[in-house]
């Protein structure tokens, strides 16, 4: 499975950006996808997974409120939005993929994309 991500990019204080993830390859149909986020200087930290097909979302509660994330089955892609967006939610946004579980550790999953970079600046 191979994993693009795209949608970075430059936001002001209080935007919007959307970030995309999408999926190709041999997808299990208990597939799993999740935003990661790594700020400079820190560790990955989870933001939110989701189940390709069916109606499961999970959301960390730093971000709960403020990013929703959703998918599209049909495109096997994954969307984060993320609204209201703080200087501390810079960093590189990543995908990451797992073929039958969710979890908020980053070890746990099967598959990366290449990351994203999002910079909020005021």
């Amino acid at each position: 499975v191979q994993l693009q991500a795209s949608g970075g990019g430059l936001a002001q204080v209080g935007g919007s950006l959307r970030l995309s993830c999408v999926a190709s390859g041999r997808i299990m149909s208990g597939f799993h996808m999740a935003w990661f986020r790594q700020a400079p200087g820190k560790g990955r930290e989870f933001l939110a997974a989701c189940s390709l097909s069916g109606n499961f979302t999970v959301h960390a509660t730093l971000v709960k409120g403020r990013f929703t994330i959703s998918r599209d089955s049909a495109k096997n892609t994954a969307y984060l939005q993320m609204n209201s967006l703080k200087p501390d939610d810079t960093g590189i946004y990543y995908c990451a993929g797992s073929d039958s579980i969710w979890s908020t550790r980053d070890n746990a999953y099967d598959y990366w994309g290449q990351g994203t970079l999002v910079t909020v600046s005021s």
